[in-house]
């Protein structure tokens, strides 16, 4: 009887990789922005990440708590939720807002639709986008060395002139997070190198808006790599739009993703009446990807053609 074959449902591949360890190698590629924007903008910054960290996190275990489901904090998951939420927030931000933010992340788009692997959206980002159409003013509102000023896309849609090496190092005003691409590109080196991430996604995103830019924009390599460099592009490329839940499994999928983010974002940013787009990309591609997949899914080997 011991050599009887015991067949059971699929997956059969084994894999020491857990949720956890994912998520915890996601919370370490966002150390260094996260560094970054605590060392650019003060205490207060690191309140922002601390608070939003906290407000997920306790969400998460309340609801499970409430409704006598399996108490799920210890997959790391609402971590990383409230990190990126966090880092996509301003610097001076009152505090109550991104935690009204990781509440509505956590309990309206996590867990009411099944909670982690259910989500049509990434929770994250879809919080930032309800802070976004709540309260405008306070989201849009950015400071440097205690002066407001204007982002380098809002520059950029001005018609003003941008400094590329402040952006690409960080010496600017935006979200906590999003400020450093030199941070953001050290944190998706590690996600890359650990296999947490590919690089079919963001490449393909970032080539596409590149691409739209220099064609509906402005035929200039200045302006094209500022809206690279700007904006939150490269942390939403690899750190949002990677999202295993709310992106494509299938190679050609993630290809047809990477491409209508980078038109969407270009839209966005080029005709649209904000100088920025990626969250709202994000979110209106989360919700295309059933479609895509369905279109993108290869065929089984050996299944026959279209019978005429």
């Amino acid at each position: 009887m011991s050599k009887l074959l015991n067949v059971s449902a699929s997956p059969h591949v084994r894999s020491t990789e857990t949720t956890q360890s994912i998520m915890a190698d996601v919370c370490i590629a966002m150390l260094p922005a996260a560094a970054f924007g605590v060392f650019q903008f003060g205490i207060h910054a690191l309140l922002v990440l601390v608070v939003t960290v906290a407000a997920c996190v306790l969400s998460e275990y309340l609801y499970e708590l409430a409704t006598k489901r399996a108490i799920t904090i210890k997959d790391m998951s609402a971590v990383v939720t409230g990190l990126i939420l966090a880092l996509n927030m301003p610097a001076d931000i009152p505090l109550w807002i991104p935690v009204l933010g990781g509440i509505f992340a956590i309990i309206v788009v996590k867990q009411l639709y099944g909670g982690i692997g259910q989500n049509f959206m990434n929770p994250a980002l879809a919080g930032r986008c309800f802070l976004l159409i709540s309260f405008a003013g306070k989201m849009s509102s950015f400071t440097l060395d205690g002066w407001s000023g204007a982002t380098p896309l809002a520059q950029l849609k001005a018609g003003m002139p941008v400094d590329l090496a402040a952006m690409f190092l960080g010496k600017i005003p935006g979200t906590i997070g999003e400020v450093s691409v030199l941070a953001l590109l050290a944190g998706a080196a590690y996600m890359v190198y650990r296999k947490v991430i590919s690089l079919r996604i963001p490449v393909t995103y970032i080539l596409t808006v590149a691409v739209f830019a220099f064609i509906f924009g402005k035929q200039d390599m200045n302006y094209v790599l500022a809206h690279i460099c700007g904006g939150g592009l490269i942390f939403g490329a690899f750190f949002m739009a990677t999202d295993y839940v709310t992106s494509p499994i299938t190679p050609n999928g993630q290809i047809v993703f990477g491409v209508l983010l980078g038109v969407l974002t270009g839209l966005f940013r080029i005709f649209g009446g904000s100088a920025e787009g990626v969250s709202y990309a994000i979110i209106i591609s989360n919700m295309m990807v059933p479609l895509i997949e369905r279109y993108t899914m290869p065929k089984a080997f050996g299944k026959e053609g279209r019978q005429s």
